[in-house]
């Protein structure tokens, strides 16, 4: 650079200007100099800095100059200070757009509950009471007995009393569902579930070689006589079910529906996974499909869907010991346990109450963002007031990934209705989620901007967007 001269110095390398009396303050002079150096690749980032004191020298101006030069640098994000260290050349400062995310099922955090001293308090509960070896050594069985009697009491508002000893801990409802198709079916099965279903049993069936058919729904979930139908036709190794706030769809399953669809598991002989995040968090919702047809239901339960993310634990109800042993089996082959020190959390969460205090935070705030979607999405809105998600059909101006990726462009993330897509047809939706968000103003924001989206043509948005 023809305005930078280089010092080269056992320890650092200083880059100096030439100062001109008529280009201005010479703090700037300093500070513009750095900047174009950095600019053109002269100087890189991580490169220390002569001090104030050596620079005012080399340079001879006062330190007060310098001190303001080097301020000036700062405020550019040119330089970062590293305490006795020295000053170095910061790296590039990356501007983020933050992404508005209305696309990942999570619980909300809820007001008033203060998760940071909950958290505490858990550990510092299981940490006093537990055997630290235990904590951090390997646990076969699919739990302790104190996690499957802390599962029995969640499950109690369910089942009522239940024998812990038919219950699993699972690392998640994800894995349990890959272990029951492993367990239950043989390479080539058919698995039935609804035509837009959850997106994970698809992606495990089809890692393990089984085929996932699609049997007709309509508002209330699977039509029993289209289930009786397919049953005889394809023999399947499972029924697969998400009766309550079903995910994506977000509707519940009236009772009788549920009663029905139990009758044809027991006339078929087949096995139902039933797969039920969200029942404690429903406004009043039926007895669990287990209940009318316990020897040919398999039910899940995970507190990932209604306490929180981190909380990797998911009780499983097998009343058969055979096919719970099976189940195990398969289990270890890639999920060995869960955490111990998560399992002790949430068994200590949940006998202490936290967890149930949780849940109703959980599910205050989720009932409030529910208001929220409803006021805004006005017209378009047609959830049920509780849950985690809405599910949106849309405008026949708009298909699902169209807008998908319009909101994208927007800074929106959302779902669309082929991610769900259990057969070939699909219904032009999309599924937003509430709980991912944690300020709610930001919130009410991405759902403003989605509802303005909405109410344009995708013709004038590619307009507005070039």
């Amino acid at each position: 650079m023809s305005q930078l001269k280089t010092i080269q110095d056992e320890h650092l390398t200083i880059w100096l200007p030439r100062l001109a009396g008529n280009k201005g303050p010479r703090f700037l002079q300093i500070a513009d100099a750095l900047q174009a150096a950095v600019a053109d690749g002269s100087v890189k980032p991580g490169e220390r800095l002569p001090t104030q004191r050596q620079l005012a020298a080399q340079l001879g101006v006062d330190l007060t100059t310098i001190t303001r030069a080097y301020d000036e640098a700062r405020r550019r994000h040119l330089l970062e200070g590293r305490g006795a260290r020295g000053t170095y050349v910061a790296a590039p400062k990356v501007e983020l757009t933050a992404i508005l995310d209305l696309s990942m099922n999570t619980p909300p955090p809820p007001e008033g509950v203060d998760f940071d001293d909950m958290l505490k308090q858990g550990l510092s509960q299981v940490l006093m009471r537990a055997d630290n070896e235990l904590l951090m050594t390997y646990h076969l069985g699919g739990g302790s007995d104190s996690d499957r009697k802390a599962g029995a009491h969640w499950l109690a508002p369910m089942f009522g009393y239940l024998d812990f000893r038919q219950l699993v801990v699972c690392p998640g409802a994800q894995a349990a569902i890959a272990a029951l198709i492993l367990a239950l079916t043989e390479p080539g099965d058919v698995i039935l579930a609804e035509p837009t279903s959850y997106p994970g049993l698809r992606a495990a069936a089809s890692q393990f070689g089984r085929h996932v058919i699609a049997v007709q729904a309509d508002q209330h979930g699977m039509l029993p006589g289209m289930l009786e139908e397919a049953c005889r036709q394809h023999r399947p190794g499972l029924i697969y079910l998400n009766p309550t706030l079903q995910n994506p769809t977000a509707a519940t399953m009236p009772e009788r529906r549920r009663k029905e669809l139990a009758g044809v598991a027991q006339r078929c002989n087949a096995r139902i996974v039933e797969d039920d995040p969200y029942w404690l968090l429903a406004d009043a919702p039926p007895p669990p499909i287990a209940t009318f047809a316990p020897e040919h239901v398999v039910y899940i339960s995970t507190l990932s869907k209604c306490l929180t993310p981190g909380l990797r634990v998911a009780f499983v109800l097998m009343r058969d010991p055979i096919e719970r042993e099976r189940f195990l089996v398969a289990l270890r082959s890639f999920a060995l346990m869960v955490a111990p020190l998560t399992a002790a959390l949430a068994t200590q969460w949940i006998l202490d109450g936290s967890a149930d205090g949780l849940m109703e935070g959980v599910r205050n705030e989720a009932r409030l963002r529910h208001r929220m979607a409803r006021d805004i999405l006005a017209g378009r809105y047609s959830g049920s007031g509780d849950g985690l998600h809405v599910w949106l059909e849309l405008p026949a101006y708009w298909n699902s990934s169209q807008l998908a990726r319009a909101a994208a462009s927007s800074g929106i993330a959302v779902t669309p209705a082929e991610a769900f897509a259990t057969g070939s047809a699909s219904v032009n939706a999309i599924r937003i989620s509430l709980g991912c968000i944690k300020d709610r103003g930001r919130l009410q924001a991405g759902l403003q901007r989605l509802s303005h989206l909405l109410a344009q043509r995708p013709e004038s948005f590619s307009a507005a967007v070039v």
